[in-house]
């Protein structure tokens, strides 16, 4: 394409940057624009699953965040108390790579500025006008020959109208303790019905360090945050220890609450990605629980869609083939998303149940194990109706 193709990017998260890094590397215009002072990512640990890694590889990136992150052969939690598992579902002969974000967000930023992409900073995004973004102090940008919406599930272009979930989580990260005995090649988690989860995922190194780190989390309802605060750190040390002693050694490195970040989570899904000259990716077009790990995965995946429809097409018909290329994909992960959250997070008993005599005991055999990999590895269903991922 042309390199007078000027395209303007409302989010400098992952979805953001592959986009930019993908359509810059091909000659065209991109500038990135960013609410906070400097670009930097939001959030602790998440798990890039191997469709997801076939992008990395496309962008030419793959290698390096592996070399950051952590590869995990499977997932796998128990019930506490009985030890009855309740999750058991393993990646084959493939590998998911769990990653600080801030590690695959700094992987991405290196990709986009080699490409050439203008990285805007301090500049919030709150409207749409044709061919201009505009700030929220009032300020005009553009005009663009296209605008993407890539600024998460909270925003303020998007028309999603997305159902705040229940139940959040509780998150850090912290150094992986040398005492401990969970095995560094799965995420480990474990379950009291459905109502608590604590769960550890080994997540590689930050960026500039060697240093082994975990992502560590606790469900919780959302509404109970404060009464969470209120209570105080020593009383839900106490309790999350004895709901699983293995996770003991991990909280002995959080000292005060404010060491946990609160995540909440929403659930929602856009009929149409796009509407005139703009396109909606990531979470500002479809939203959902981290319960099957495909947030980072869609990102991705929207950004190479959107991306290789741009190189091959007129920006219209380009914006068709991205619609076609991804409906399919994301309303089987978000109808799958919204059938299986409830048994990881939820007031149900009856569900649990289920899960933990039903679902887990027919994991690890023919064909329920093939078939559940899939899920896991984002390919259940090809991820790109009508255009192919090349190979890692």
């Amino acid at each position: 394409m042309s390199s007078s193709k000027k395209i303007g990017i409302a989010g400098c998260g992952i979805g953001g940057l592959a986009l930019g890094a993908l359509l810059a590397a091909e000659g065209w215009q991109v500038r990135i624009f960013d609410q906070f002072a400097a670009p930097s990512p939001v959030g602790s640990g998440l798990v890039v699953q191997p469709v997801g890694l076939q992008v990395l590889g496309a962008l030419g990136v793959a290698q390096a965040a592996i070399a950051k992150g952590a590869k995990i052969s499977c997932m796998f939690g128990t019930e506490s108390g009985s030890g009855k598992v309740a999750l058991d579902v393993s990646y084959g002969e493939r590998f998911g790579l769990a990653i600080h974000r801030a590690s695959l967000f700094e992987t991405l930023l290196d990709a986009a500025l080699r490409a050439g992409c203008e990285i805007v900073p301090a500049t919030e995004i709150a409207a749409q006008e044709g061919a201009y973004f505009t700030t929220k102090s009032g300020e005009k940008l553009g005009p663009f020959d296209l605008l993407v919406d890539a600024s998460g599930a909270n925003s303020p272009l998007s028309p999603l109208q997305a159902k705040p979930l229940k139940y959040g989580a509780l998150w850090a990260s912290v150094d992986w303790p040398e005492s401990s005995k969970l095995p560094r090649h799965r995420l480990t988690q474990c379950y009291g019905k459905a109502s608590k989860m604590a769960g550890v995922l080994p997540i590689g190194s930050m960026p500039g360090e060697t240093t082994a780190k975990a992502a560590i989390f606790w469900s919780l309802r959302a509404a109970d945050y404060e009464v969470w605060r209120a209570k105080g750190l020593a009383a839900w040390q106490a309790e999350t220890a004895a709901f699983w002693p293995e996770f003991a050694p991990f909280l002995a490195q959080i000292n005060h609450v404010e060491d946990l970040t609160m995540a909440r989570y929403k659930h929602g899904t856009l009929r149409r990605k796009t509407a005139g000259n703009i396109a909606y990716i990531g979470d500002a077009a479809h939203c959902a629980s981290p319960q099957l790990g495909q947030g980072a995965n869609m990102a991705l995946l929207d950004a190479y869609a959107l991306g290789q429809a741009l190189l091959s097409q007129p920006v219209l018909r380009a914006l068709q083939a991205y619609e076609h290329a991804r409906k399919r994909h994301v309303f089987a992960y978000q109808s799958m998303s919204r059938l299986l959250t409830p048994m990881y997070q939820s007031d149900s008993t009856v569900l649990p149940w289920l899960r933990n005599h039903v679902l887990a005991p027919l994991s690890p055999r023919w064909p329920f194990a093939k078939l559940l990999s899939t899920v896991g590895a984002g390919d259940i269903i090809p991820p790109l109706r009508g255009q192919g991922l090349p190979p890692l």
